[in-house]
């Protein structure tokens, strides 16, 4: 299991600094964004062969399963 940040959502925003950037801001003065969107990710394939059972209330909230 693990928890991380949407990447398609944050490659998303990248078109908003670079318009910024070619529009003469200084990179320094660009806000620092911080992810708004996490995933949970489940990882079955290797969870059976060690012998975890992950509870259905953990999978009915996971973003992905890899079975």
């Amino acid at each position: 299991m693990a928890y991380g940040p949407d990447y398609l959502h944050m490659n998303q925003r990248a078109p908003f600094y670079v318009n910024q950037i070619l529009k003469g801001t200084k990179p320094a003065d660009l806000p620092v964004e911080l992810p708004s969107k996490i995933n949970l990710l489940v990882n079955l394939k290797t969870a059976k062969p060690l012998g975890v059972e992950v509870p259905m209330s953990l999978l009915i909230r996971a973003d992905e399963l890899i079975e």
